[in-house]
């Protein structure tokens, strides 16, 4: 029997993917090729490669293997979304609360994404920090979901979400469009200034004993990482002139890096993104659902790719995590992008978005061994996700899911019984009851 460890490190695996047509997205494909990944990651790619003892073999011949699919909008595995107590929350971390037994992770598996964004909501204008994770489904442990190593991130949001939550009916500032630019604008000023008075303060404490530290401040000392490029801003986003409003105040703070996300009508302002350095994380054909939606195009994101602006497709949905593959596709028929540009906006555009592209989203020696293998070209409306590897381990297998895409429990009676274990009073008893709640629900055998 597998015994789940609740303080283990984030297991590594090795294997060799033989025979398949390797779709490395950044240098071409490759008929007839092998990957092997040896400790979680890929050491070698090319033909007729053995497998050191020990290490598992799938054969992939007659299919697809392509780098592990990444969401760089996704709200799965959290607690909660929005910390909505105030227009700016830049002080709490969705990462400090991962839900390992969302179940929600495992069906992303299912579709062949390996990795996501897990972002606080579009309640602030100024949100909650971000969290890259690795979809690890299978371990109780949730400080095994975060992505080692990846660069902070952080939430800001534009429109009508900020003014709505805090704007209307309570009185806060913003109401408007132009509070909201209000609010970040003086946000990053007192930053500035907070991160100011600690250089003054370290620079003078050698010298001067008596020299008093600023107050401690979470909010302050995570907006001033924002302004020294060590966070990276995700931004909420829907009409052209408020993209443009706020690289005009990234500009006058030095904020070089920002990812617009939505960016419904990015298409209007392509040039200026590409100028600027922006990235773009759109959805591939969603729009109209709010009346600030109302104009957009399916040809969005090809548009900004064919300006030279690095363009993902996201999810922003548990269910449309499962099919990004499908929303990248689109991108062929509404725009005519090839198989290596559609296929980038699910692989290493949003690793380059998450600052992680030299970890993950193609497939090269020395990267993570994060691996999808499609039964039919991933790009076909036939293409059907069979494995779903990260560091190494298949984390999804079909041959193994009967039910396709779900599993033979239920979930909901399986996290209860979790529930009712992890509250036992008894240690044992505790984790003997976690145990089979974990067999229940990730049909551990023998």
């Amino acid at each position: 029997m597998l015994v789940l460890g609740l303080n283990a490190q984030a297991s590594k695996g090795s294997l060799l993917i033989k025979n398949g047509t390797v779709l490395t997205v950044t240098k071409g494909t490759l008929e007839g090729s092998d990957v092997l990944i040896e400790n979680g990651k890929i050491t070698k790619i090319g033909k007729s490669l053995s497998a050191p003892a020990g290490v598992k073999t799938i054969d992939a011949t007659g299919k697809y293997v392509m780098p592990g699919i990444i969401d760089a909008h996704s709200h799965i595995a959290i607690d909660a979304v929005n910390e909505a107590t105030n227009p700016v929350t830049a002080e709490v971390a969705v990462g400090d609360a991962i839900d390992p037994m969302d179940i929600s992770i495992y069906r992303a598996l299912a579709g062949g994404t390996t990795a996501s964004h897990a972002m606080h909501g579009s309640a602030n204008a100024i949100g909650g920090q971000c969290q890259t994770i690795k979809h690890r489904f299978g371990t109780l442990n949730p400080n095994e979901y975060p992505m080692e190593g990846a660069p902070r991130t952080i939430k800001f949001a534009l429109g009508e979400n900020p003014t709505r939550v805090h704007g209307i009916g309570r009185g806060i500032v913003p109401r408007t469009r132009m509070g909201v630019e209000f609010v970040i604008r003086k946000s990053f000023s007192e930053a500035k200034a907070y991160d100011e008075a600690w250089k003054k303060y370290n620079a003078e404490k050698a010298s001067k004993p008596t020299a008093l530290p600023p107050k401690y401040d979470r909010r302050l000392e995570t907006l001033a990482a924002v302004l020294n490029g060590q966070i990276l801003i995700h931004c909420h986003s829907y009409r052209a002139d408020e993209i443009l409003m706020l690289m005009d105040v990234c500009k006058d703070f030095g904020v070089k890096k920002i990812t617009f996300q939505h960016v419904n009508e990015g298409f209007k302002v392509a040039p200026e993104l590409a100028a600027f350095g922006a990235s773009a994380s759109v959805f591939a054909d969603w729009w109209a659902y709010k009346f600030e939606v109302y104009y957009s195009t399916a040809y969005n994101a090809a548009i900004l790719t064919k300006n030279g602006v690095v363009t993902s497709i996201n999810s922003d949905d548990a269910g449309y995590i499962r099919h990004l593959y499908h929303e990248a596709a689109k991108t062929q028929y509404y725009g005519g992008l090839t198989d290596d540009e559609a296929l980038a906006l699910i692989t290493i555009n949003p690793a380059k978005q998450l600052g992680v592209e030299n970890r993950i989203g193609s497939l090269e020696v020395g990267k993570d061994g994060d691996v999808a293998i499609f039964d039919g070209h991933p790009l076909s409306v036939y293409g059907v996700p069979v494995f779903s590897i990260v560091d190494g381990i298949v984390r999804f297998d079909r041959a193994n899911d009967p039910d396709d895409m779900r599993l033979d429990v239920d979930p909901i009676r399986a996290t209860t019984t979790f529930q009712m274990a992890a509250g036992h009073h008894n240690h044992d008893r505790c984790m003997q009851g976690v145990q089979e709640a974990m067999e229940q629900l990730f049909q551990l055998k023998n």
